[in-house]
């Protein structure tokens, strides 16, 4: 594959994947008020224009992953586009609630089925080197831009347009892709299957990952320790330890082998995505509030000044490739996450009469700078000793991860707020909860940092075909 391949191709296709997906994640959240008025959703109705995005791509990543290794990577990469973008036109001209709602859960099927082959293309194309180094410093960059210019985007097409083009603007971007990806990436043949589909390992898998997510997003109505929500998670934890037992005794081809997580690199990089996926999503939460509740900026207004976190990011991953093979990935998961956590603990101070410069916009670089050291390293260690055949599953795995750290901490940490702010509404009341909220993810990238430092080998894995010798049996 990689002596057809365009490389250069490649990379492009995969940033505007990602840029695309993050976009996504954040893109209709402050469209919310006009789809409602648009489309007549009826209460907690209104939450699954999110929930069904996020249930579908959470709950599918894993069978995407495999389906990926199974059918070929770039086919189940140009498939996926096609689905979002028709997905995304069509939710665009949604005249019922339930269209939209059905949009977002087919675009979150085809995310849950392209994110993986992307992140699969990258491994594959840069197997090591500075070369690596470089593309998941660009994969770093745009995943940081799409999660800002996402809200940004969303509040100003909202204003200035309708919010029928938040569902709109992703169909160019899908098309970009699939043109990339037809011309970069070669035609080359899947591997031949080993065995059999395991067919009930992907329903257990599916039906648990779904279920799991479906209990987390659903605690903004539902407190954690509601009947309803511990039915829900119990439920969520059988189906999943079901599939683990299905993949240790099936004499068909696994969803994912769990020989996979002996590969110290795939089980630190996934442990420790799982924590920053919970502080990252819980920080944009908390500073859009912040910056709208309490300085009384508008959607617009505060989407702009939450740019210079991308920006941010975008140095880190910068200083992540000009430091190429100097600096090995533990070391650059340990530095970033610390200074990423020394940037919440920052957040952590900010009060009701403070101001963007010293409240928002210094932890804030402080934060992102941080966030681009680690992102990129954390992505490219998940497939370090992992055979070409299996980087789907790998990658469907570490997408997974962080799709669940992100719904988990934004549900844990927004409760913890909320519970410190209590009846006390006042904009102090408020901030205090805010500033907990950030506290809490420093203490999330500092269990991070404990993970890199004591699961992440020290030094640098063998090739894939000799580091995954060991890892042929179970």
């Amino acid at each position: 594959m990689q002596s057809a391949a365009r490389p250069g191709l490649i990379l492009a296709s995969v940033a505007v994947v990602q840029f695309m997906v993050s976009v996504d994640l954040s893109v209709v959240n402050l469209g919310l008020p006009e789809i409602a008025a648009g489309l007549n959703f009826t209460g907690a109705g209104l939450t699954w224009v999110i929930h069904a995005y996020a249930l579908t791509f959470g709950g599918l990543l894993l069978l995407g992953g495999k389906i990926a290794d199974r059918f070929g990577l770039k086919r189940i990469l140009l498939l996926g586009l096609i689905l979002f973008g028709l997905a995304s036109l069509g939710g665009g001209f949604a005249q019922e609630a339930g269209h939209l709602v059905a949009a977002r859960a087919l675009q979150g099927i085809g995310a849950a089925s392209l994110s993986p082959a992307a992140l699969a293309l990258l491994a594959v194309t840069f197997p090591s080197g500075k070369e690596r180094a470089r593309a998941y410093g660009i994969w770093s960059a745009m995943n940081a831009a799409g999660g800002a210019l996402g809200v940004l985007i969303g509040g100003a097409l909202t204003e200035y347009a309708s919010w029928r083009w938040v569902m709109w603007v992703s169909v160019p971007m899908a098309a970009i892709a699939l043109i990339l990806a037809w011309r970069g990436v070669a035609d080359a043949p899947p591997p031949a299957p080993t065995g059999r589909p395991d067919v009930l390992g992907g329903i257990l898998a599916t039906a648990g990952m779904t279920l799991l997510v479906f209990g987390i997003v659903r605690t903004d109505q539902y407190a954690w320790t509601s009947a309803t929500t511990l039915v829900t998670l119990a439920g969520a934890v059988v189906l999943l330890a079901a599939f683990i037992w299905v993949e240790r005794t099936t004499s068909r081809d696994p969803l994912i082998r769990l020989g996979l997580f002996s590969n110290r690199s795939v089980t630190g990089a996934n442990v420790y995505n799982l924590f920053l996926g919970g502080a990252m999503a819980a920080s944009f939460y908390f500073a859009s509030l912040y910056l709208q509740r309490i300085l009384g900026y508008s959607p617009t207004v505060a989407g702009l000044e939450l740019l210079p976190f991308a920006l941010g990011v975008a140095v880190g991953a910068f200083i992540t490739i000009k430091l190429g093979n100097r600096v090995d990935r533990r070391t650059l998961l340990i530095v970033g996450g610390l200074v990423t956590a020394i940037g919440f603990a920052w957040f952590g101070f900010i009060s009701a009469d403070g101001s963007y410069l010293s409240d928002v916009l210094a932890p804030s670089i402080v934060t992102s700078i941080g966030f681009g050291l680690c992102l990129g390293p954390v992505v490219s260690t998940a497939t370090v000793g992992v055979a070409q055949h299996e980087t789907g599953a790998a990658s469907g795995l570490l997408a997974s991860s962080r799709q669940i750290g992100a719904s988990l901490g934004l549900a844990a940490l927004g409760t913890a707020a909320a519970e410190r702010t209590g009846d006390n509404l006042t904009p102090e009341g408020l901030t205090d909860g805010y500033a907990l909220g950030m506290t809490l993810g420093a203490a999330l990238f500092l269990a991070a940092v404990v993970v890199a430092i004591v699961v992440v080998p020290k030094s640098a894995p063998e090739p894939a075909e000799q580091g995954t010798r060991d890892l042929v049996t179970d």
